[in-house]
C-alpha cells in the first residue's frame, strides 16, 4: 500500500514527457547476500523461509518489470552455492563452511527461479575480498587459513587476496570459471571492491619486490594486477560459457576531476581500479558505474537549509561514462537505497531511470539494492516501475560482438478461454541456430492483418517475457481483434522468426470503461493549512470505504475511515492535521480514499 502511493506521488511530481519504454533495456537489481543485505534475511534461518524468500524477491523483481538479477554468490572467499574451492557463507547458515539443512544450492535455485519467469541471473562475487572485518570464525578451508602467504592485512581489520601474486588471479579465475562450468548464469559480474577503500601502503612490499614485472611505478602495477585479473577472466569466460557477459561495477568517478567539475574519491589511485582500460581493452562486455548520488545541480546535504553545489552528479558522470564506453554497454548504477536522503526525493530515481533512456549511449541501469532500494523501499520504486517506468516487459540489450544467431520459431501456438483469461500455449522451437532462453509475447491491435517483424518492433506490443511456454492475459473487448505471436529469444536477445498468429476478440473491460463507484475526491480544503483540512468525497453506490492520510515515505500517519459502510453521495470528513503522537510537522501528506477496488488521492501541505 505505502509504495503504490510514493510511486503514485512521485508521478505528480514528475513529468512523463520522453517516458516511453524501450524494448531493449538492461533493468537490472542487486541482490546483496553480505550481512543479509537483500537475501537471505537472517543466517541460520531455515532452508525453507529462505527459499520462500528467495521465491518472493524474484516474484517482486519479476512484477516489477526487472529482467536481470545480479545475485550475490560470493561475499568474502565464501560460496552461497555448493563450491569445491570454497566454504559455505556465513551469510547463508550462521556458521561458515556449514551447508544448508536440509541441503539446497541457493545459486542454483536463482537460476531456476530467474530463468522461470524470463529474467536473466548473473553470479555477482567478490574477487578479492577474504575478511570484511568480521568477528565470526573462519572455516578450517577458509582462504585466510590454507593460503595465509596470499592474505593482505589492513588496520580496519579488512582482508583481501594480495591481487599482485599470480595465484591468486589463478584462484580467482577458477571459481569464476567453476561458476560458469557448473551452473546456467546469464553472466559473472564483479562489484567496486577491489585494492581497499582505506588505501594501500606498504601492505604488498615483499609482493611488489618479487612480482613486479619491471614495473617501477607502484601505483602502476597494483592497476595492472586489477587488469589481468579482467583479462584472464575475460579468456575464461569466451572458453566456458561465451554467451555469458562479463561485467563489473566499479565507483562510479574514475578520476578526481574528471569530468571537470566532478571531485570524489579517486577509484584509480586510491583502489587502483582502470575501468577506463577494461574498456579500451575491450575485457568487458559491461561496466555498471555506481553512480550513487543525486542528478541534482544543487541540493541541501548537510540539513544547514543552504543548498550545496553538487559535485558527483548523475547527469554528468553517466554521459562521460558513455562516452569512454568504447562499443560496449553501460548500465550506471543508481542508488534507490538512498530514498529520503538529501537529494533523493521522490522524483529522484525516477528522473535518473528516464535520463538514461533517453541517452543513446547508455543501455539501462542496475538497481541498488533489490529489498531496501525496490521492493521494501521508500517512494514506492517498485510500483513506479511496474505502473510507468517498467510498464511494458523489455529484453536486455543485444551485444554485438557476441553470437548473433537466432533460435528457430517457437512450435504451434494455440488459444484456450476460461472466462475473461485466455491461456497462450506453444512448443520450444526444434531447430534455429541459437538455443531458445526465454520468449516473447506479442498482442497487437489488429484491424487489419500486421506486418512482421515491423510490428514486433513497438514497445507496446511486447506484453511478456518468460522462460515458459505458457502465459495467461485477460485481453479486453475492443473495436479491433488482437493478433498474438511469439518469439524464442536467444542468450544475446536475438529473436527468431515469429510463431504462427492467434487472433483473438477480447472478452473483459477495459479499465477506461469499467463503471466507478467513486464519483470525485476533492482536494483538501483550506490547502495549505496550519490545522484541520476538510475533505470530500462523492460515491455513485453505498461502497465500504478506507481512508488513510500518508506521509511522503509512505508512513501511516492518520486512519479516517477503515472499510466502513459508507452511503452514496457527498460525504465529508476532517482531519485534524494530528498523527498518533501529535500535531503533523510541516510537509506535504497524501490524502488516500479505497473503495470498490479503485484508489483516489489528493496532496494536503500542512504549515506549522
Amino acid at each position: 500500500m505505502k509504495s503504490r502511493l510514493l510511486f503514485l506521488l512521485s508521478l505528480w511530481l514528475v513529468p512523463l514527457a520522453n517516458a516511453q519504454n524501450a524494448k531493449h533495456e538492461f533493468r537490472g537489481a542487486w541482490v546483496a547476500s553480505v550481512a543479509n543485505l537483500d537475501w537471505p534475511s537472517c543466517n541460520g534461518c531455515s532452508s525453507s523461509v529462505q527459499q520462500t524468500q528467495l521465491v518472493q524477491i524474484m516474484d517482486g523483481l519479476k512484477e516489477a518489470g526487472v529482467n536481470a538479477v545480479v545475485f550475490q554468490v560470493r561475499t568474502e572467499s565464501d560460496a552461497l552455492y555448493d563450491s569445491p574451492y570454497e566454504p559455505w557463507s556465513y551469510w547463508l547458515t550462521g556458521e561458515q563452511g556449514t551447508a544448508p539443512d536440509p541441503f539446497f544450492d541457493p545459486l542454483e535455485l536463482a537460476v531456476e527461479l530467474a530463468h522461470e519467469r524470463g529474467m536473466e541471473l548473473h553470479a555477482w562475487i567478490n574477487p578479492y575480498r577474504a575478511d570484511r572485518g568480521s568477528s565470526y570464525p573462519k572455516a578450517d578451508n577458509h582462504v585466510t587459513n590454507t593460503h595465509p602467504e596470499w592474505i593482505l592485512s589492513y588496520p580496519s581489520g579488512i582482508k583481501i587476496l594480495d591481487p599482485g601474486i599470480p595465484d591468486v588471479r589463478d584462484h580467482v579465475t577458477g571459481v569464476i570459471g567453476d561458476i560458469l562450468r557448473r551452473y546456467d548464469v546469464d553472466g559473472i559480474h564483479y562489484d567496486d571492491y577491489f585494492y581497499p577503500y582505506e588505501g594501500t601502503s606498504d601492505e604488498d612490499d615483499a609482493t611488489f619486490a618479487t612480482y613486479n614485472r619491471g614495473f617501477t611505478n607502484r601505483g602502476d602495477w597494483r592497476r595492472d594486477n586489477i587488469n589481468l585479473l579482467i583479462a584472464q577472466v575475460q579468456d575464461t569466460v569466451q572458453t566456458v560459457r561465451p554467451e555469458a557477459a562479463h561485467g563489473v561495477s566499479p565507483f562510479g568517478i574514475w578520476k578526481n576531476g574528471i569530468p571537470s567539475g566532478t571531485s570524489g574519491l579517486d577509484a584509480y589511485n586510491v583502489i587502483y581500479a582502470d575501468a577506463v582500460a577494461w574498456l579500451e581493452a575491450q575485457d568487458i562486455d559491461y561496466l555498471a558505474p555506481q553512480l550513487y548520488w543525486s542528478s541534482q545541480r544543487s541540493f541541501d546535504a548537510d540539513g544547514d537549509g543552504d543548498l550545496d553545489f553538487n559535485r558527483q552528479r548523475f547527469t554528468t558522470l553517466a554521459p562521460w561514462w558513455a562516452s569512454v564506453r568504447n562499443e560496449r554497454h553501460i548500465y550506471p548504477g543508481v542508488a534507490a537505497y538512498r530514498a529520503g536522503q538529501p537529494g533523493f526525493e521522490p522524483e529522484e530515481i525516477p528522473t535518473q531511470l528516464r535520463y538514461v533512456r533517453q541517452h543513446a549511449d547508455l543501455d539501462g541501469t542496475i538497481i541498488f539494492r533489490a529489498r531496501s532500494g525496490i521492493l521494501l523501499g521508500g517512494y514506492g520504486l517498485a510500483d513506479s516501475l511496474e505502473s510507468d517506468l517498467y510498464r511494458n516487459p523489455a529484453l536486455t540489450p543485444t551485444m554485438e560482438w557476441k553470437n548473433m544467431d537466432a533460435p528457430g520459431a517457437p512450435g504451434t501456438l494455440s488459444e484456450t478461454w476460461n472466462g475473461d483469461d485466455l491461456t497462450l500455449t506453444w512448443s520450444a522451437p526444434t531447430d534455429g541456430d541459437a538455443e531458445a532462453r526465454r520468449y516473447a509475447v506479442y498482442r497487437i491491435p489488429s484491424p487489419t492483418a500486421p506486418t512482421f517483424p515491423d510490428a514486433l518492433e513497438n514497445p507496446e506490443h511486447l506484453i511478456a517475457v518468460t522462460g515458459e511456454t505458457q502465459i495467461v492475459d485477460r485481453p479486453y473487448a475492443a473495436s479491433s481483434p488482437w493478433t498474438y505471436v511469439v518469439t524464442a529469444v536467444s542468450a544475446n536477445s536475438i529473436e527468431s522468426p515469429v510463431s504462427n498468429a492467434v487472433v483473438v476478440n477480447g472478452r473483459a473491460v477495459s479499465a477506461e470503461e469499467r463503471p466507478s463507484g467513486v464519483l470525485a475526491l476533492m482536494p483538501p480544503r483550506p490547502n495549505p493549512t496550519t490545522g484541520p483540512s476538510e475533505i470530500e468525497f462523492t460515491l455513485a453506490a453505498p461502497l465500504a470505504v478506507t481512508v488513510r492520510v500518508y506521509d511522503v515515505l509512505g508512513r501511516e500517519v492518520a486512519t479516517l475511515l477503515d472499510g466502513e459502510a459508507t452511503p452514496a453521495g457527498v460525504q465529508t470528513l476532517v482531519w485534524e492535521g494530528h498523527t498518533a503522537s501529535g500535531p503533523a510537522p510541516t510537509g506535504t501528506y497524501l490524502v488516500v480514499l479505497e473503495a470498490d477496488g479503485e484508489r483516489r488521492m489528493e496532496r494536503v501541505t500542512i504549515l506549522r
